[in-house]
């Protein structure tokens, strides 16, 4: 049985997995050309993976996914509290990214460019790391975990839960407010010099489209 819980965990992982890719390749390509990037464009990827991913998405999973597991083994005990970690480093580490990116906006017509640019590049490329390696223990080792182990009535309060979400990169037409930043996002995705690897970077993920009127 296919839980809509799952389904949706698996849909942002690969949204979430798809705006990290297309960020580091976006700043690839202008390193590349030695241009400075979109500012705005980046900005708003880092508020989208600050509001979705970090605030919905994680805390879900800590609150009520991770619980249910918990007792089942040493092992996974251990992979839930390293998890449980990275989530509440997460939060820190979208933060001092966020700091970067300003440092590297304001100093970008100074000497400091490069050097700024460097710092933010390489808190960008760790974290991209870091949470690619997060997702990937929970689909190979906490999501399979769960399909074995919770009841029906576990299943449908996850899925009550995480039916809620609605991430704009998961199919949900973007509400009102956050129209202005996924044009913005997709505007720099689709402007980059290098589109077709940005672009496919979302293979699996659903760019949100909106009316040219609007």
């Amino acid at each position: 049985m296919t839980h809509s819980s799952l389904i949706v965990i698996r849909r942002e992982h690969r949204a979430l997995s798809a705006m990290l890719r297309s960020i580091t390749l976006l700043l690839r390509e202008h390193r590349r050309r030695s241009t400075l990037p979109d500012f705005d464009a980046l900005q708003a990827m880092l508020f989208y993976v600050d509001e979705f991913p970090e605030k919905l998405h994680h805390p879900k999973e800590s609150r009520l996914l991770f619980p249910k597991l918990r007792g089942r083994s040493v092992r996974t005990n251990a992979v839930l509290d390293q998890l449980d970690r990275d989530h509440a480093r997460g939060e820190c580490a979208i933060r001092e990214l966020e700091h970067a990116l300003l440092g590297f906006r304001v100093m970008s017509g100074t000497t400091q460019c490069e050097t700024r640019r460097d710092h933010f590049e390489q808190l960008m490329q760790h974290y991209a790391d870091f949470y690619l390696n997060h997702m990937r223990v929970e689909e190979t080792e906490i999501l399979p975990l769960a399909e074995l182990v919770l009841n029906a009535d576990e299943w449908a309060e996850l899925d009550a839960a995480f039916l809620m979400n609605r991430d704009p990169l998961t199919g949900h037409e973007a509400d009102e407010p956050y129209k202005p930043l996924f044009r913005s996002i997709v505007g720099a995705l689709q402007n980059s010099g290098n589109v077709g690897s940005v672009l496919e970077a979302f293979a699996g993920a659903a760019l949100p489209t909106f009316p040219s009127n609007r």
